[in-house]
């Protein structure tokens, strides 16, 4: 049996069954998002690791590499990274795969974008695309290992809480994440 560090945390389910009324704000003329076909496995790790490392984000760590190139071959997951003064600073991942609604299944910042004020008018960017795409709903789920304004941003954009679950996690230790006290079980 692996080593593992056991996390507990609460998971919020979320979801929009209308697009937000008002406008979503301009993001910076320094940024531009980009949809990324296919983006390679150390492109995507890349994006992940830097976007989740001090937010526990271990699934797609454990994803083995032609697993994960499967998934992102796949025309109904999409990658759309900001890009602020040329270089990357955060992305999100819609997956359209199994339902007539979009989940908006990862979110983040770079810590070096963090605070600058991109946060919601880049989430109404991920918003925005999805009711242009023509789904009939919108998914996203945070947790309490996320960053403290990820469920007040969410609830701003127009996303209401569906339920909220209990979990524990073990995410193995060899993934070298930091985990704050609070969230240790």
């Amino acid at each position: 049996m692996e080593p593992v560090v056991r996390v507990r945390v609460t998971v919020t389910f979320l979801r929009m069954d209308r697009p937000p009324a008002e406008a979503a704000p301009a993001l910076p003329t320094s940024c531009q998002v980009v949809r990324v076909d296919a983006p390679t496995v150390g492109f995507y790790r890349y994006l992940y690791n830097t976007v989740g490392a001090d937010y526990v984000w271990w699934l797609r760590r454990t994803m083995p590499d032609a697993e994960l190139a499967m998934l992102l071959r796949d025309p109904k997951v999409a990658i759309h990274v900001l890009y602020l003064g040329g270089e990357p600073a955060g992305f999100f991942e819609l997956d359209g795969r199994m339902w007539t609604d979009m989940n908006l299944s990862y979110f983040g910042l770079m810590p070096h974008a963090i605070g600058s004020g991109l946060g919601y008018a880049f989430l109404r960017q991920a918003v925005d695309t999805v009711w242009r795409s023509g789904a009939r709903g919108m998914t996203v789920n945070t947790c309490t290992a996320d960053h403290p304004r990820a469920l007040p941003t969410y609830l701003r954009a127009g996303f209401h809480t569906v339920r909220q679950v209990r979990e524990l996690w073990n995410v193995p230790l060899r993934l070298g994440l930091r985990v704050a006290e609070h969230l240790k079980a």
